[in-house]
């Protein structure tokens, strides 16, 4: 999955998933996604995507308070979220209440996952993004990719 766009949530807390995350989520043999929170925004998986996390948090090692903790928020905050008829997936309200989704929103593709932002999170992430960009270290970071 990868890619940007803009869209609306509707009142009742519908979005409509883009046609590309959709065959994504259709080649995954289902047609529900795992959603949770992270950074201010949604992180959407397949099932089967959603799995693996699952069996690499169990197999840590680390028992850190950090990690249960972490583990407590992200897995006993997630939702299974069907896709209806229409394309789309209702969002529970105390994720929308997280990412302070409201009206306009925006989904991003990141390979293995999508992330639904709100427009105004995701405008500031892209300023942080720009300033981060201006630190070496980022740039180093980014040039071992080979960009």
């Amino acid at each position: 999955m990868r890619g940007c766009s803009y869209h609306t949530i509707d009142p009742k807390g519908r979005i409509i998933v883009p046609v590309r995350f959709r065959d994504s989520i259709a080649a995954s043999g289902t047609d529900s996604l795992m959603i949770s929170r992270m950074d201010q925004c949604l992180v959407a998986y397949t099932l089967p995507e959603w799995q693996k996390i699952e069996n690499r948090i169990l197999s840590l090692v680390e028992k850190s308070e950090a990690m249960r903790r972490f583990r407590r928020v992200f897995i006993g905050g997630a939702f299974e979220c069907p896709c209806d008829r229409q394309g789309r997936i209702l969002i529970p309200p105390s994720l929308r209440q997280y990412a302070v989704l409201d009206k306009e929103i925006v989904m991003v593709g990141v390979l293995d996952h999508f992330e639904i932002w709100s427009r105004e999170n995701w405008d500031q992430e892209n300023l942080t993004m720009d300033a981060d960009m201006k630190k070496e270290d980022v740039r180093n970071e980014i040039a071992r990719l080979g960009l």
